[in-house]
């Protein structure tokens, strides 16, 4: 049987400290590609849809999410507003690094 990495050593904090380490590198991104404010509106526009999209999957139990800080805010864990912010950051952050602000992609 194989065993599965120790991830836990930041206790219930670690999947904070996770969407800290990636949220801090798509800060980094958007920020050296001028592109944080593109991002925000971007995040704004989909986030009532991720939240409608995490309280349903939460509610019938598709995660249970043990190294958490247990902080919830409006029904689910401050951790997932994070994710909810961080996945779409870094998925821009990383098109605009590999396309450049203002290119369409077509060169």
């Amino acid at each position: 049987m194989e065993s599965k990495p120790d991830i836990s050593v930041f206790g219930r904090y670690t999947y904070l400290v996770t969407e800290l380490f990636w949220g801090a590198i798509a800060v980094f991104l958007l920020r050296r590609e001028n592109a944080l404010r593109k991002a925000a509106v971007t995040i704004l526009a989909l986030y009532p849809v991720a939240y409608v999209w995490d309280r349903y999957t939460l509610a019938v139990g598709i995660f249970d999410i043990k190294l958490r800080t247990g902080i919830d805010i409006a029904g689910i864990p401050l951790e997932e507003h994070l994710f909810m912010a961080v996945v779409p950051g870094l998925v821009i952050g990383f098109h605009e690094t590999i396309f450049g602000s203002g290119t369409d992609g077509s060169t």
